[in-house]
């Protein structure tokens, strides 16, 4: 396996880069520093654009961002990719998500995202994955904001509770599991390897100087697209079968792990 000809690197965020308190590593960035000079790097995820910057604010001139499942996507302050929901589609799914039993339902916008619920315990956990919300009163109201997709958060599995209500959209809108408790609704092409494929083309970088990490279901586009594709130790069944490779668990620094190797064989 050369390394050595890898250009772009890929990583998911939540269960990938971040640990399971939601750090990003010191070894990371030491890494990092290093690698700039060999690599571009890429964070994709299905967080908020403005979380993502917090979580690598360090190095947020020297990478691509592609946020909300590829709805989004900014290279430094360049911003090459805004993937809408279209509106009579948000007016269609709010009254079908307020009738889910135990679901809450965040609208990701590009300046902000967007709850009606005040449950407090929802507010703190969502709080971790958006840096930038506000608490309105009607969701269907909010029409001053580009929305990028609809989140729906279940406290026990999105998967049994959530999507067997929606599954019925997908020849529609892009239903996408994208965690234990996250599911997403968006444009058919919102999607991490839609961005992905826009950026490597715009890089003229190809899929064997292509390195993806991911662990769930909103991250099999983007694999899909790279010859070095690693799924992680603690990835879900379908992503592992689906990447060439696996790394240690996010816990582990599996991506810090393979990092390491690919510095080892650019020097």
């Amino acid at each position: 396996m050369d390394l050595s000809k890898v250009k772009l690197v890929v990583t998911d965020m939540d269960g990938t880069l971040l640990n399971s308190k939601h750090e990003v590593s010191t070894k990371f960035f030491d890494l990092f520093s290093e690698l700039k000079n060999h690599i571009h790097f890429v964070a994709a995820s299905g967080r908020q654009y403005h979380s993502i910057l917090h979580k690598l604010d360090a190095i947020k001139e020297d990478i691509t961002i592609i946020a909300e499942n590829g709805g989004y996507a900014k290279q430094g302050d360049h911003e090459f990719m805004l993937t809408e929901l279209p509106s009579d589609k948000i007016q269609q799914l709010i009254p079908l998500i307020r009738k889910l039993n135990g679901g809450y339902a965040v609208l990701c916008g590009k300046e902000s995202a967007y709850v009606e619920t005040t449950d407090e315990a929802f507010i703190s956990l969502f709080d971790e994955y958006y840096t930038k919300y506000e608490i309105v009163g009607d969701l269907s109201e909010v029409t001053t904001d580009d929305i990028l997709k609809i989140a729906i958060y279940h406290f026990e599995s999105s998967e049994k509770h959530i999507y067997p209500s929606l599954k019925h959209l997908e020849n529609e809108m892009k239903i996408k599991i994208s965690g234990k408790n996250w599911l997403d609704i968006s444009h058919p092409n919102a999607n991490k390897g839609y961005a992905l494929q826009h950026l490597q083309k715009k890089l003229g970088i190809s899929q064997e100087e292509t390195m993806v990490f991911g662990d769930y279901n909103n991250d099999l586009e983007m694999l899909a697209l790279a010859h070095y594709s690693y799924a992680m130790e603690n990835a879900i069944p379908n992503v592992k079968k689906a990447a060439r490779f696996e790394t240690k668990s996010n816990n582990d620094e599996g991506v810090e792990f393979i990092l390491e190797q690919l510095l080892k064989a650019k020097r």
